[in-house]
C-alpha cells in the first residue's frame, strides 16, 4: 500500500499511556491504507519498534484519530486504535480512557474547539463504541496549560488535572444478565462500564494477585487458563470469538494492601498492565458495587457516594462510580475520574517506506526480543 511520505503528528501522554494523535483529515480515508500507514509510523511489527514512534509496549503503541463531530451533542469524534507491537495488526475494538485524557487538549491545540478563558470542557464521542465523555481541563488565557500539581500513579511528577466524566453507557452493565458466571471452571463477574471486563478472584487461579506483572506474564500455566477464561467469557458476553481481539480485559482481584478497595492485576489481553486502564478501572469499580459479585469477601469498597480506590502494580487509581443496585437490571448513574495529559511533541513524522517489513531482532540487551 502507499501513503503519505510524511504526516503531521502530535505525540501525547494521556494518563498512563502514550500515543500518536492525528487529525482524521491527515490520514488515508481507507481503513486498510490508514492501518498500513500507522504500522509504519509506530514501527510494527517489531518487538522493539526500533524504526518508529512506538515504545515496545501496548501502553506506548496507541493512536488517537480526532475530527470535528457532526453530532450536535459532541464537539469532536475520537477513534482509538491499538497498534500491536510485534504483529502487523491495528485494532479498533476497544476504547482507551487514558488516551482519552489527551483528546480534549489536542482538539484545542489543533483548533477544533475554541478554548475558554479559564477552563475548557470538550464533549467527546468515542467512535469505537458510540459512548460519550466530557473532558474538562485548564486553559488560562485561552491556552492549554499542562502544568499543575495533580498526580496519578505511574506518571512521575505533577500536571494539570483533566477531569473526565462518563455519562451512563447505553450497553448493559451485566452483559450476561448475571452477577456471577462460571467460566472455564472459575466463578467470575462479567461487567461493562465502558470496557468489557471479566473480574476473577486471583486465588481461584492459584496466584496471590500481588505478583509483579513480569512474573505473571511468564507463568505459562496461568496464561493458558486466562486464555480459556477469556475465550469463553467473550462468547458469553456477546463479543463472539475474541481470539484476536483486545477485549474483554481480565482483571484479577485480591484484598487491598495500601488502604484502597481492592488490588488488581489486569491483562491487556496477554501482557499484564503495569497499572490499570481508566475504563477498565471504571468497570472494576462498578463490579465491586454489585451485591453478589465475585468481589464480595475480597474487596473493601467504601460507602456509596465515596470514591473507590483501585490498587494496581504501580500505585492506585480513584474512580467515582454510582451504581443503582435497586434497578433491574443494575445500572450505572455516574462515572468520573481525574487524569493528566502532556504534549510531548508536535511536528512531522516520517513513516517507514511502504512495502517494507522490519527484520525481527534475534536478541537484544533489554531481553525484549526473546520474551
Amino acid at each position: 500500500m502507499t501513503g503519505p511520505a510524511e504526516v503531521r503528528c502530535t505525540l501525547m501522554r494521556g494518563g498512563t499511556s502514550k500515543g500518536a494523535c492525528f487529525l482524521a483529515e491527515d490520514l488515508p480515508a481507507d481503513p486498510a491504507a490508514r492501518d498500513d500507514l500507522l504500522l509504519r509510523v509506530m514501527g510494527s511489527p517489531d518487538p522493539r519498534q526500533i524504526d518508529g514512534l512506538g515504545g515496545a509496549h501496548p501502553l506506548t503503541s496507541k493512536v488517537a484519530v480526532v475530527s470535528p463531530s457532526e453530532d450536535p451533542d459532541a464537539d469532536v469524534d475520537y477513534l482509538f486504535l491499538q497498534v500491536a507491537v510485534d504483529r502487523a495488526e491495528v485494532s479498533d475494538r476497544q476504547n482507551c480512557g487514558n488516551i482519552l485524557a489527551a483528546v480534549g487538549p489536542f482538539a484545542v491545540e489543533r483548533g477544533l474547539v475554541a478554548p475558554g478563558d479559564d477552563e475548557t470542557a470538550v464533549r467527546v464521542r468515542m467512535l469505537n463504541t458510540g459512548e460519550r465523555a466530557v473532558a474538562t481541563f485548564p486553559t488560562p488565557g485561552g491556552r492549554v496549560d499542562y502544568t499543575g500539581t495533580a498526580e496519578i500513579s505511574g506518571v512521575p511528577g505533577g500536571a494539570a488535572p483533566v477531569v473526565i466524566e462518563f455519562p451512563a453507557a447505553g450497553r448493559p452493565l451485566l452483559p450476561t444478565g448475571r452477577v456471577r458466571d462460571t467460566v472455564a471452571g472459575v466463578e467470575v463477574t462479567c461487567v461493562d462500564n465502558g470496557m468489557p471486563a471479566v473480574l476473577v478472584p486471583a486465588a481461584a487461579l492459584k496466584v496471590t494477585g500481588y505478583e509483579q506483572p513480569k512474573d505473571l506474564e511468564e507463568d505459562l500455566a496461568l496464561a493458558d487458563r486466562l486464555r480459556g477464561i477469556r475465550l469463553a467469557a467473550g462468547r458469553l458476553m456477546g463479543l463472539g470469538d475474541v481470539e484476536n481481539a483486545t477485549v474483554p480485559k481480565l482483571t484479577l482481584l485480591a484484598p487491598p494492601r495500601t488502604g484502597g478497595a481492592v488490588t488488581t492485576r489486569t491483562f491487556i489481553p496477554v501482557r499484564c498492565h503495569t497499572s490499570i486502564g481508566v475504563l477498565g478501572a471504571a468497570s472494576v469499580a462498578a463490579g465491586l458495587r454489585l451485591p453478589g459479585g465475585v468481589g464480595e469477601g475480597i474487596a473493601r469498597p467504601p460507602a456509596s457516594g465515596e470514591r473507590i480506590r483501585i490498587e494496581h502494580p504501580t500505585g492506585f487509581l480513584d474512580i467515582d462510580t454510582d451504581v443503582d443496585t435497586g434497578a433491574r437490571p443494575p445500572a450505572v448513574r455516574r462515572t468520573a475520574v481525574v487524569r493528566t495529559a502532556r504534549k510531548i511533541f508536535d511536528g512531522t513524522v516520517f513513516p517507514r517506506p511502504s512495502g517494507t517489513v522490519p527484520a525481527q531482532p534475534q536478541g537484544g540487551n533489554d531481553g525484549s526480543a526473546t520474551r
